[in-house]
């Protein structure tokens, strides 16, 4: 079966229309036929494109502190692990400072290293799904160039992201720190603490746009062109001031395909007992049960951004029928 394009032209914009091809787009890679080394290959092409996204932290974060000194009001219970940390360290800082240096060192190599691969898996799963194919080499030798302008584009944001919120989030730490401190919130501390947050979603919100419109709409733009990551974002970033409605309503139905599919997973884990939770908790194993909603993802921005035009259809066209061949005289007997 082969999946039409959306556009032909000029047209009203929908964020609706591209659901079913998407959802086409699913069936057609993945179960006619289903062929289990497809799933694996792309599924690993998958993984790397969502290598790093994931978030999560520790049930036990915000436990209560202390369960045997319950007499200790929590400003001194504070006071008293504050200064016993404050001294530990005091005492180890001949090993604590190389310690530290090396850990961040290393965590800083492996965010770059993850950073990379996924800008490398972007590619290799946009390729995957724009021609229906499984592979690895091919799309990782041909989108290199293209992956790496991507890479430092995404790195200088990070680094933009950091200067920007590491500031605010010392300072945040700071005022909370001191009105714990004290026993007690203060009208100072509480309007610091809600300013600074204020802060960060001010900032936060643009740099998740980027992120986004980078993921969904740029890397087509750069797969299509074979351009740099600054020259797709130009192009786009056109198109963007030419339809700013579109897009805003774009990504509040993202929002809305987000609790959908949440929804569903969590639905998945619940008639299972759990046990699909135990599954997709595991890295690769996780990404390729998850395929048909990544690739539902992938597929559903390409199909959005081809209504804009011929022009952003990645998916390629069906090759035209031959004409059906004249019909020639037929020769008199004899001759």
């Amino acid at each position: 079966m082969t999946i039409q394009p959306l556009s032909n032209g000029p047209r009203e914009i929908s964020v609706t229309e591209a659901i079913e091809p998407a959802y086409e787009r699913v069936k057609l890679m993945l179960f006619r036929p289903f062929d289990l080394s497809k799933w694996i290959i792309i599924g690993f092409c998958a993984w790397l494109a969502v290598l790093g996204e994931g978030g999560g932290g520790p049930a036990g974060a915000f436990n209560n502190l202390g369960n045997h000194d319950g007499a200790h009001r929590p400003a001194e219970q504070f006071q008293r692990y504050y200064n016993q940390a404050h001294d530990f360290i005091l005492v180890n800082l001949v090993w604590i400072v190389p310690v530290l240096t090396f850990a961040a060192l290393l965590a800083v190599g492996l965010g770059l290293l993850v950073l990379w691969l996924n800008c490398r898996g972007k590619f290799m799963f946009l390729h995957c799904v724009a021609l229906n194919e499984a592979a690895v080499e091919t799309p990782w030798r041909q989108y290199a160039a293209r992956s790496n302008s991507l890479f430092w584009f995404r790195l200088l944001v990070c680094l933009v992201g950091l200067a920007l919120c590491l500031p605010m989030v010392i300072f945040l730490a700071i005022a909370i720190i001191q009105m714990v401190g004290q026993g007690e919130p203060n009208i100072a501390g509480v309007m610091a603490v809600l300013g600074l947050g204020l802060g960060l979603v001010l900032v936060g919100v643009p740099l998740a746009l980027v992120r986004k419109f980078t993921a969904d709409f740029v890397v087509p733009i750069m797969y299509l062109r074979g351009s740099f990551c600054k020259a797709a974002w130009g192009e786009f970033w056109r198109l963007l001031s030419a339809h700013p409605g579109n897009f805003a309503l774009y990504i509040l139905f993202q929002v809305v395909l987000a609790m959908v599919i949440g929804a569903m997973v969590i639905a998945a884990v619940l008639v299972t007992c759990c046990i699909a939770a135990c599954f997709l908790a595991l890295p690769f194993i996780g990404t390729v049960l998850l395929l048909p909603v990544l690739i539902f993802k992938r597929s559903y921005s390409l199909y959005y951004l081809a209504q804009y035009g011929p022009e952003y259809d990645v998916f390629p066209k069906p090759a035209p029928m031959a004409p059906p061949a004249a019909d020639l005289p037929i020769p008199p007997l004899g001759a």
